[in-house]
């Protein structure tokens, strides 16, 4: 499906503005009849795990930090944060990284076909602020860290092969990866106030061993036409990898990144912005940013990991913000969908679908107590649309 840009012609969900033709600071504003309704209506009350949700949907918490997951014998991890889910059978399995410093790492657990939980266990160990990451076409994870010199590591979800350092994809604050399968390229953001937008291309498809870590270079307009520049020294050494090549484009602050036919969207949090690179005539422009909403009434604030639905729509978790995973829909629609209330210290991580679309997994990283150990994963069920 091919997605416009969200500034032109947008439907504002939570103060629902209605603008014709660009938006901008001083833009025509009309706020409609039903003030935060998406194409889910309006959220309801919070439930007795204080989300917030639209009416027909219904939440459970499948894990917390520092305790037992329910039906097994594995302790979850701290700090929960990016996620993924791969077909098992008739069940599935929700991956989930760990971002704590030297002994992060990554857990998954294990569902039936039934929704119930049949074990969980360790993917990945004693590696570093695993944030955010992604999900390959050969149904790998590829966790990410979250440092200066971060390694990205290509996991099992199964938890049967050991987990393997992939070098070749560049030493640098790793955030989150989206493979394209049509280019056969891995997308890669950089959480650096002056990060990069890099793609590393494999010697061998479906082999992530060796191969060309890129840049993106742009100009400094908000729109335009890009290109990919090989960066020289993937490791980062004694240059980092963001500096070496020039005219390579600044983004401020990359954290999640999601492909879908010919396009790859990935956020900014230092801006919160939502940009967009058309791959099939190499244009980038910017599909949301909040500043351009006027009022203050912006739906969608904090911007960090981001998921895909079958039906085209974008599901965005806020750092912060008002504690929501928005959505945008492919009519420019930008809605609340869900929002966790007494968590005012924390932020929502890893968004990720079951393989049928029909429950949507999700963590609040520290919880109610503000600390990685109070991390809470949990699980929304109901009519998503198709």
């Amino acid at each position: 499906m091919e997605r416009r840009s969200f500034l032109r012609g947008a439907v504002i969900g939570t103060s629902a503005a209605a603008f014709g033709g660009t938006l901008m600071r001083g833009a025509a504003y009309a706020a409609p009849a039903q003030p935060g309704a998406g194409p889910y209506g309006a959220l309801g009350p919070a439930n007795a795990n204080g989300i917030m949700l639209p009416a027909g949907f219904t939440s459970r918490i499948v894990a917390r930090s520092g305790q037992t997951v329910p039906g097994t014998s594995y302790t979850w991890h701290n700090a929960p944060d990016g996620g993924a889910c791969y077909a098992d059978g008739t069940g599935w399995i929700y991956v989930s990284n760990s971002e704590i410093s030297s002994t992060g790492g990554a857990s998954a657990i294990r569902f039936d076909a039934s929704g119930n939980v049949t074990s969980a266990y360790r993917i990945l160990s004693n590696t570093n602020r695993n944030c955010a990451g992604g999900k390959t076409p050969w149904n790998t994870w590829l966790s990410c860290e979250e440092v200066d010199t971060g390694y990205v590591y290509e996991t099992d979800p199964w938890g049967v092969n050991a987990a393997v350092r992939r070098a070749a994809m560049g030493r640098f604050n790793h955030e989150a990866a989206a493979a394209d399968p049509v280019r056969r390229v891995v997308y890669l953001t950089e959480d650096k106030s002056d990060g990069r937008f890099y793609r590393f291309v494999p010697s061998t498809w479906g082999n992530l061993s060796s191969g060309t870590l890129q840049v993106l270079t742009a100009g400094s307009g908000t729109s335009g036409s890009f290109s990919w520049a090989n960066v020289p020294d993937p490791d980062g050494s004694p240059t980092a990898t963001r500096y070496q090549v020039s005219g390579a484009k600044v983004f401020n602050g990359g954290e999640g990144c999601h492909y879908a036919n010919d396009t790859v969207w990935f956020t900014t949090k230092g801006d919160n912005r939502l940009w967009q690179l058309n791959l099939a005539n190499n244009t980038y422009e910017l599909a949301y940013d909040d500043s351009l909403v006027p009022g203050g009434a912006a739906p969608l604030t904090g911007v960090d990991n981001v998921t895909g639905s079958s039906s085209g729509d974008l599901f965005i978790a806020e750092d912060g913000g008002n504690m929501e995973i928005c959505l945008i829909t492919p009519d420019d629609v930008v809605a609340p969908f869900l929002r966790i209330t007494g968590q005012s210290s924390s932020e929502i991580c890893g968004p990720a679908f079951s393989p049928d679309g029909s429950r949507l997994y999700f963590s609040s990283q520290r919880g109610t107590t503000g600390s990685s150990s109070g991390g809470i994963t949990y699980e929304v069920t109901g009519p998503f649309r198709a």
